[in-house]
């Protein structure tokens, strides 16, 4: 599938636009449920091994996979702003590059039982997007959000 569509807004923006079938509620309870962000958010490339989700604002979230080449990859941030089924605007900080703090804003737009997704990734430097932008992110990006819509779409 692979739909997602990845744009730069801005010297210091991505914009990731994809578009699934089911209601946007599922897409939210998929996004934040952690037993289900572990069998999507890691796409093909390892294995989701701890998912701490406090869903709340002010609240902490923190990701962690063993990829397949035996490395560990971790995320983590702070919620600032839910809406439920609506809106989550989040910190994200790669624990490999942990100077690189985004904001990012996840919005769900649902129109007729589908659901369009965007994500708006704010840098602080034009260096960090680039650096994200480079890093291969797309591809692993683009699995994880076929895996998104197959772990919404279980949940009808």
């Amino acid at each position: 599938m692979g739909n997602a569509v990845v744009t730069l807004p801005g010297d210091t923006e991505v914009l990731i636009t994809r578009e699934f079938e089911v209601p946007a509620h599922l897409v939210y309870r998929a996004w934040t449920t952690p037993e289900l962000i572990k069998r999507w958010w890691g796409g093909d490339r390892g294995e989701v091994t701890s998912v701490e989700v406090d869903l709340r604002v002010g609240g902490r979230w923190r990701y962690v996979m063993t990829a397949n080449g035996g490395f560990e990859v971790g995320f983590h941030g702070v919620y600032r702003e839910i809406v439920p089924n609506e809106l989550i605007v989040s910190t994200e900080v790669f624990e490999g590059a942990p100077d690189g703090e985004s904001l990012n804003t996840l919005t769900l737009t649902e129109k007729e039982g589908r659901t369009t997704l965007e994500i708006l990734v704010r840098h602080a430097k034009r260096e960090h997007r680039d650096a994200h932008i480079n890093s291969g992110m797309e591809v692993g990006m683009q699995e994880s959000m076929d895996h998104l819509e197959a772990v919404a779409k279980s949940l009808r």
